[in-house]
């Protein structure tokens, strides 16, 4: 009887299989970090700020910053538009990073991502946007988890509405007004119309985040 059990639950699996992998497609999730390499990605300098350890992929911009941006099977950057971003994260203590989206290749004084929104990832104290402050525009002023334990941080564009959530928590809910002020030095914090690139920060030396899971759905 116990064999026959077996051999029925064996098979249940297998005719269940295959729904399953049609419910993960429907829900237009698509996992960016497959936790082996850095397949699909690509360093705009510094290549070495990014590595894979144990399965993490590792951001640590030991000889300055740099940023990986999402490029997937096409050999360039991928734009997205409309779109919702989950990422589970940790660093070290005192560590700095961010997402960036909509944005693309241009820097500022030679290091910055000129172009786009910042969504922060940060413990460091002598940094004032702590970790899901959607970098110059709305300031987050205490972090809402401890960085050494791991967090989920969901990111949520749609059209000109920004939301960011930490463990679930909503910590930005902004809409881009129609002539937003910026100050000169980030006048194309901006979201674009036609959307733009993801990219992580490898931000300095001191500064050291892991990521385990990076998933993105569209939205539009």
């Amino acid at each position: 009887m116990r064999t026959t059990t077996i051999f029925a639950c064996a098979a249940l699996l297998v005719l269940l299989l295959p729904l399953h992998a049609n419910a993960a497609e429907e829900s237009g999730w698509c996992e960016l970090f497959n936790g082996s390499d850095l397949t699909g990605w690509e360093a705009n300098v510094r290549p070495e700020s990014f590595t894979v350890e144990d399965g993490l992929l590792k951001a640590h911009g030991k000889n300055g910053m740099s940023h990986l941006f999402y490029q997937g099977d096409t050999g360039e950057d991928v734009p997205f538009k409309d779109f919702e971003l989950v990422a589970v994260v940790k660093s070290e203590p005192e560590s700095n990073s961010g997402f960036f989206f909509h944005t693309d290749r241009e820097l500022r004084k030679g290091k910055y991502l000129n172009k786009g929104y910042e969504v922060q990832l940060n413990s460091a104290p002598k940094e004032k946007h702590k970790t899901g402050s959607l970098y110059a525009v709305v300031q987050v002023d205490e972090s809402p988890v401890d960085e050494t334990d791991w967090f989920q941080i969901r990111i949520r564009v749609d059209g000109q509405r920004i939301q960011v959530f930490v463990n679930d928590q909503q910590l930005v809910d902004y809409t881009e007004p129609a002539n937003p002020e910026r100050e000169s030095s980030r006048a194309k914090r901006l979201l674009d119309p036609a959307g733009g690139a993801i990219a992580i920060q490898a931000h300095d030396p001191n500064s050291i985040f892991y990521f385990k899971q990076i998933k993105i759905r569209r939205l539009e």
